[in-house]
């Protein structure tokens, strides 16, 4: 992965915000979200992606809570930056145990092999987006099977990191 940046700490204000968002079904939340994102991509000088793909989430949790929260993200990040949100580019593996309810020491292992990516990646430059980056091992699972597939560049942005 060539960068990871996160808007904020999860934390505080933007924790309850981001617990609202996937949780207690605030999808309303998403747009004011991705503006934060927005400030960081620009903040860093980095827009150039030829597109953006949310994190895949179980089909089953997405069916049970009613919406990917980052795909949510990244489909209103991609209509501010212009650019394409593409959520085949990446597929999820079965279902796993969510990376939230295991100890920091066991999350690389739950994502290992979770995630395969689609070869229209060849050549490109993707961004990927959550809402919140932990240990980042789950973002590293994307990006490294992004790269796997050919991607050219991975990047990756959250609303928050854990501190």
């Amino acid at each position: 992965m060539d960068w990871c940046d996160a808007w904020g700490e999860y934390k505080g204000p933007l924790e309850r915000l981001l617990r609202a968002l996937k949780f207690k079904r605030h999808d309303f939340l998403g747009d004011a979200l991705a503006s934060l994102l927005e400030e960081t991509l620009r903040a860093r000088g980095d827009l150039a992606f030829d597109a953006i793909s949310g994190v895949p989430m179980p089909r089953a949790r997405e069916r049970r809570r009613g919406y990917n929260q980052a795909e949510l993200l990244g489909r209103a990040l991609a209509r501010r930056l212009g650019i394409r949100c593409d959520m085949t580019l990446l597929a999820r593996r079965g279902e796993r145990a969510a990376q939230s309810t295991l100890p920091k020491r066991s999350r690389a292992g739950n994502v290992q092999g979770a995630f395969s990516a689609s070869t229209l990646v060849k050549g490109t430059s993707i961004l990927l987006v959550d809402d919140i980056c932990t240990t980042g091992e789950t973002i590293r699972a994307c990006a490294s099977a992004l790269r796997d597939a050919g991607a050219a560049r991975v990047c990756a942005v959250a609303v928050a990191k854990a501190s």
